[in-house]
């Protein structure tokens, strides 16, 4: 039994609860892999941002990544330090805020650089995003580099030389992809790039390095990188993995409100919603783990009313499609049993809704010596104060 199973009768249901011995793990790698390959590596936002947290990263990290005026707010009052700040485009109404809030300034265009620059005025450390043309992100959605998109600048349309205040480019084509990955996609990046390289004073790969996967291969990334360094000894890297921190560090705790079954297939109705709650799973589209399940890649009828102990598993909204199957059991699920999602802390926790007004889940955090603390408690003022 684990300890999270040992203290579950401590935990609120519905509840997103991170261990910290987990997230402590994946720190310690992060943490270890910087120091090998002698580059800077942040915390992005966009895929976890439990600033109750933050002094347990302060440990391991110095630095995060914003990509809007309140991620780079939180940055700075919550984490303690000024972000790196990128955003696809800044407004005047934001800027000096956002600026104030930042150490680095990245800037998507060369209209956004013209417009802004003259106001950072060595402020904060001048970036510009560039776009390789290449990325080998399957899921369209999640793919920065595919043709006509709208983030950074192709090299065709870059100058020879740059303006001098452009200090790093920050580059972007990874989602949850391994150092195999990263080590094919650094080649194109240097064909279309590396003639500037002499112009700038730091590169950011960006997100997406899963280097807290099992089967990433950590020695590979450190050494494609202290490769590069060889090659291009002034430049500073940085890179800004979301998932890689968060990475199975956290389950989202539910119970079994009802059962139904319709035409043979049998639905179980749980007290959260993948709409609401676990967005990604409908989004990417992500099938979760259920612990003491077994995950059925096939989702058809069949499948479902002829296999024993099978069930769809229903979200309590009213959008038709938020349900997700089929999950094997070793046993008939009951109304009031708990099921365990996996790994729903990182791209989970910054992307929920109170879509039709359904109980947000509570936010814990399970410590080392096995005690419980809750973060937040979710209430309805919570959700009338979002409306007006």
């Amino acid at each position: 039994m684990t300890v999270l199973e040992k203290n579950i009768h401590q935990i609120p249901s519905p509840c997103y609860v991170m261990e910290e011995s987990l997230l402590r793990s994946n720190l310690a790698l992060i943490s270890d892999v910087a120091k090998h390959a002698d580059v800077e590596i942040i915390l992005a936002f966009k895929a976890f941002a439990l600033w109750r947290t933050f002094p347990i990263f302060r440990e391991y990290i110095s630095h995060t990544t914003a990509s809007s005026l309140f991620e780079a707010m939180l940055a700075k009052q919550e984490f303690g330090s000024k972000a790196h700040t990128y955003s696809p485009a800044y407004t005047d109404e934001e800027f000096e805020d956002i600026l104030n809030c930042s150490n680095h300034i990245t800037f998507n265009s060369l209209s956004q650089y013209s417009r802004f620059a003259p106001r950072v005025n060595g402020k904060a450390s001048i970036g510009l995003r560039v776009n390789p043309e290449y990325s080998e992100i399957e899921t369209e959605l999640y793919n920065p580099c595919a043709s006509g998109s709208r983030f950074g600048v192709l090299a065709a349309d870059l100058p020879s030389e740059l303006p001098a205040d452009i200090d790093g480019f920050h580059i972007h084509c990874h989602c949850e992809s391994g150092s195999d990955v990263f080590a094919r996609t650094l080649q194109h990046i240097k064909e279309k790039f590396a003639k500037w390289f002499p112009q700038l004073k730091w590169i950011n790969f960006g997100g997406g390095h899963l280097m807290t996967r099992k089967d990433y291969d950590i020695d590979l990334l450190v050494n494609t990188l202290n490769a590069f360094h060889s090659r291009y000894p002034w430049l500073k890297v940085i890179l800004e993995p979301g998932s890689a921190f968060a990475w199975q560090t956290g389950t989202l705790i539910a119970k079994v409100v009802d059962i139904v079954e319709n035409a043979g297939v049998k639905t179980a109705i749980v007290n959260v919603s993948f709409t609401c709650h676990m967005p990604d799973c409908l989004e990417m589209p992500y099938k979760p783990q259920i612990r003491n399940a077994v995950t059925l890649d096939a989702d058809d009828l069949d499948t479902a009313r002829t296999t024993p102990h099978t069930y769809r598993i229903g979200g309590n909204s009213c959008l038709s499609g938020d349900f997700m199957g089929l999950w094997q059991f070793d046993h008939d699920l009951r109304i009031g049993e708990t099921l365990i999602f996996e790994d729903m802390i990182h791209y989970t926790t910054v992307k929920t809704t109170m879509f039709n007004g359904i109980v947000h889940p509570s936010i814990g955090l399970l410590r080392t010596d096995g005690t419980f603390e809750l973060l937040r408690r979710y209430t309805y003022e919570d959700y009338r104060d979002r409306m007006c």
